[in-house]
């Protein structure tokens, strides 16, 4: 699945070429996309990783699930853009280092705080990850700084995050009978509400699950790659 150039960090797992994708939807401060993650790291970036048992055959995309019902949904995932501008190796690291202490942004935690108050939370969380030295840069990638009404310098990444099915469907239209079957069911599908979600190679796996572990995903992925 696409991603702009700025997103490539969100390509967690695996070989940005391999013809398998898993795309995972996930929200900072969701306590299930918490549990998700972890199994990423421990099962599956091993299995997809050199030398490992599906090396080559399977990457995983982090996808942003803003979800607005969470106060401070917003403000976790545009800091997670701007540690990918910064610092994009060490991406994948801040996002556990946030699933890990999701609770300090939790809606009661947060709720007396002002967004610039949150964001210097995270941007020192940031610190902790990718070192002292490019805090100030995270700050300004998440400061206020153009119309009253602009937003923030990742903004237009969180858009992209936002409107990533719409796109997909409008590129390539014009395919071969077999692709426009796909895609018709893409877009019937994926209104993806809840995280996490996981699609693959672009369809909702609805079967799976934030509690499944090593064996449940290997079970997946053995049916499931063919090439």
């Amino acid at each position: 699945m696409a991603l702009q150039p700025t997103l490539r960090p969100f390509i967690i797992a695996g070989n940005p070429d391999a013809p398998h994708t898993l795309d995972i939807f996930l929200d900072y401060v969701c306590p299930f996309s918490a549990k998700i993650a972890l199994i990423i790291d421990s099962v599956l970036r091993p299995a997809f990783a050199p030398g490992g048992k599906y090396a080559g055959k399977v990457k995983v995309i982090f996808r942003q699930q803003v979800q607005p019902w969470h106060g401070s949904s917003t403000f976790v995932h545009e800091a997670g853009l701007a540690v990918a501008r910064v610092a994009p190796d060490r991406f994948w690291d801040f996002s556990l280092a946030l699933f890990e202490g999701q609770g300090e942004f939790f809606d009661i935690p947060t709720s007396n705080l002002t967004p610039t108050q949150i964001r210097e939370k995270l941007a020192d969380l940031a610190g902790t990850v990718i070192g002292p030295d490019k805090v100030a840069a995270v700050k300004d990638l998440l400061t206020n700084k153009t119309s009253p009404n602009g937003g923030v310098d990742v903004t237009n990444d969180l858009k992209y995050t936002s409107a990533y099915f719409l796109s997909l469907l409008l590129t390539n239209i014009e395919t071969d009978a077999g692709n426009v079957a796909h895609i018709v069911k893409f877009s019937r599908q994926n209104s993806i509400h809840v995280s996490p979600t996981v699609l693959w190679d672009g369809l909702v796996a609805s079967e799976i699950s934030s509690s499944w572990g090593e064996k449940e995903w290997e079970e997946f992925l053995v049916n499931k790659i063919l090439v």
